[in-house]
């Protein structure tokens, strides 16, 4: 039916005049086209000028014409988007690449300033459910932000904001391993609202033995003045259908030509969709905004003995309300949030597990592991406050407060037994499944900036700043034996960073200490006694000349753990070791070239340090250098064509690389896929 409507729509719309030259964009600040949107959905807008911010404009993310998100965010210093298989991904943002079951809460995700998750209820792949493909703008905050935006944005924070299109617009492109994807936008106006729909669809069959997926994005915008009210309507929709790959093992497996090919999970997958709507309305200083979620997701866990299936799912809603202040040189927002979520989880193995150790054959029994719902409810006020007090000098104050309660139902047995009440031998079942039981969390976090400016275009500033983000549920409530509660603390970080902006370059030197991190130990305990200390320099410059751009994203930081213990799979780590998938350096630099006005060019270099594999710091990846190359042509006003060249000197890295004790191999990668050709056209109608 939304299909229908879209395509209606787009056969519809008015055909656009010329097309607008792309907006102007310099280091991490960019020159942004005014849309006309109502409610604080930037967070330019919502967090200042006092910190790190880089955007991602409409014109560069079509450019960049990613299949993967890491494409795109690549080019953010300090991000790395660690690509898994198929859509899958880990993110690090000013931090390492995290794993495991509260991963995910490390970073905040928000789709026209909206979190597309619950606080408790994260996807650690949450990126592939928003349409950052064709999205207006992408903004990434690095940094904690919780002051502003809540929980989870413990490091930073990643924004899409859904493009309102204008006209009508078909994209076509195909590529390497029988890949293909359509895009069209339309825009029109009926009446007194104006509306835009956007929507993707795309599928391949992988480079990798069955590794394909089909995927399609859809998103709808309703602008409308009712009254005085200026409102936005958003839907946002989207679909995955995945066959996963798993890890090829073997030191440094992914540079040997037949292995790099194949996958030792054949039966792997992964199936996903998500459905968000929101209404965004303003009146003066007055933001209105309520909002609703679901989404569904089932997979094979073929990274576990016995391989069980999780099927997770979540409904979810709010409000979030904001009222802007003027007096004289002050100016303050002050906002309160308000979100129900009701949640579940379901893990199944099917078949009895009989090719591993004795002691997993034992101890992971076919049948239901876990099985339980969640509601959860969070309340949360706020104030942001901006004082000039003299003609270059601000000062900058936030202050959030937020609790969050979980009410959890166990709907299998309680304890470590199998489904039907039977023990495990070697001193009971693997999976521990807690009684029913409440939690709550309250946080309070601030930050404190000063800012001076020396003109319009450069500035300097000092930000000290705290974040938290609370126990997710599968920390809480997904257990091993040993372990009937979990009692877990909120993370917290404490941040100091000085930074300097101009129009050509930013740069910004950070210091962070974790307290409080969340870990499965030795004994496979969830605990929450780890400490990271973090400290880096990031750097973006920008400069054009007669035709020429030459764009340049490094960052060079130490994630060190601040603690001795043990951890899972009987590594050591001990106080100052290098935390895991925790590169120095990063890099991106982009030369873009004009040679008439109808040609446009682009050479990127992207640029991942070496870095170690495990926590012990026994066993590290080289980190790789790969070069890519865009390029468009206009035919006439309405057509054009565009290629895409990446990895052009066809090099053999690894876009993940791990170490576990669980293999005798050890070293286990996701193989990077060989040079790739991806070619295209855009029709405007």
């Amino acid at each position: 039916m939304l299909l229908w409507a879209g395509l209606t729509l787009w056969m519809a719309a008015p055909a656009p005049g010329v097309a607008a030259e792309a907006a102007e964009r310099s280091g991490g600040d960019a020159m942004v086209e005014e849309l006309l949107v109502s409610g604080d959905a930037t967070l330019q807008e919502r967090l200042g000028s006092a910190g790190s911010i880089s955007v991602l404009t409409a014109d560069e993310i079509t450019a960049i014409g990613a299949t993967h998100v890491n494409e795109a965010l690549a080019r953010v210093p300090g991000v790395w988007v660690s690509r898994g298989s198929g859509q899958e991904h880990l993110t690090g943002i000013r931090s390492a690449v995290f794993t495991g079951a509260g991963a995910c809460g490390e970073f905040l995700y928000l789709e026209d300033g909206i979190p597309i998750r619950p606080a408790g209820f994260c996807n650690i792949n949450n990126l592939f459910e928003v349409n950052s493909e064709m999205a207006e703008r992408i903004e990434v905050w690095r940094g904690p932000a919780s002051a502003v935006l809540g929980g989870n944005a413990l490091h930073g924070a990643v924004n899409v904001l859904t493009a309102v299109p204008e006209g009508r617009q078909l994209m076509v492109e195909g590529g390497p391993y029988d890949y293909y994807r359509v895009r069209g936008q339309a825009g029109l106006e009926l009446g007194e609202h104006r509306l835009g729909i956007s929507f993707q669809s795309a599928s391949t069959n992988g480079y990798r033995d069955a590794t394909g997926y089909g995927q399609q994005k859809l998103s709808v915008v309703d602008l409308v003045e009712v009254g005085e009210w200026q409102v936005k309507n958003t839907l946002n929709a989207t679909l995955l259908n995945q066959e996963t790959g798993g890890f090829v093992y073997g030191f440094e497996a992914y540079k040997d030509g037949d292995l790099r090919k194949t996958n030792p999970n054949p039966e792997a997958y992964r199936d996903a969709w998500s459905l968000r709507l929101a209404s965004h309305w303003r009146r003066g200083p007055l933001s209105v905004t309520p909002y609703f979620r679901r989404s569904s997701m089932e997979f094979l866990q073929h990274f576990l003995p016995g391989q069980p299936v999780e099927n997770n799912d979540q409904s979810s809603g709010g409000i979030i309300i904001s009222y802007d202040i003027a007096q004289g040189d002050l100016t303050m927002t002050v906002g309160s949030q308000l979100e129900y979520m009701e949640g579940g989880l379901k893990e199944y193995q099917p078949e009895p597990l009989t090719d591993s150790s004795p002691f997993n054959n034992a101890v992971r029994p076919q049948g239901l592991h876990y099985h339980y719902d969640v509601q959860s409810l969070m309340v949360a006020g706020s104030y942001d406050l901006d004082w000039k007090f003299h003609d270059e000098w601000s000062l900058l104050h936030s202050l959030r407060a937020e609790w969050l309660g979980y009410d959890y139902d166990n709907k299998a047995l309680d304890g470590n037994t199998r489904d039907d009440g039977t023990t495990c031998g070697f001193g009971g079942c693997l999976y521990n499944r807690p009684a029913d039981r409440d939690d709550e969390f309250f946080n309070v976090s601030g930050r404190l900036g000063l800012q001076r400016r020396f003109d319009d275009n450069a500035s300097a500033y000092l930000v000290l700043a705290t974040a938290f983000r609370v126990p997710q549920a599968t920390e809480l409530y997904r257990l091993q034996r040993r372990q009937d509660v979990a009692d877990l603390d909120s993370e917290r970080l404490f941040s100091a960073e000085l930074g300097f902006k101009s129009a050509r370059w930013t740069a910004a030197a950070f210091l962070e200490q974790q307290k409080d991190f969340i870990f499965r130990d030795a004994a496979g305990l969830n605990v929450s006694d780890g400490k990271i200390e973090s400290k880096g320099v990031e750097i973006s410059f920008s400069e054009g000349w007669n035709g020429h751009a030459l764009e340049l994203a490094v960052s060079y930081a130490r994630h060190r753990y601040d603690f001795s213990g043990g951890a899972t799979g009987g590594e050591v780590i001990e106080d100052g070791n290098d935390v895991d998938t925790a590169p120095r350096w990063l890099g991106n630099a982009r030369w873009r070239w004009l040679p008439t006005a109808q040609a446009e060019s682009e050479v990127e270099v992207v640029f991942v340090g070496e870095h170690e594999i495990n926590a012990a710091n026994t066993a590290d990846y080289d980190g790789h250098v790969v070069v890519n190359w865009r390029g468009s042509y206009t035919l006439s006003a309405r057509a054009s064509l565009f290629a895409r060249v990446i990895n052009v000197l066809d090099k053999e890295y690894a876009d993940r690389a791990d170490f576990t004790v669980f293999n005798p191999l050890n070293y286990r990668y996701f193989p990077a896929m060989p040079r790739q050709l991806y070619v295209g056209v855009t029709l405007d109608f």
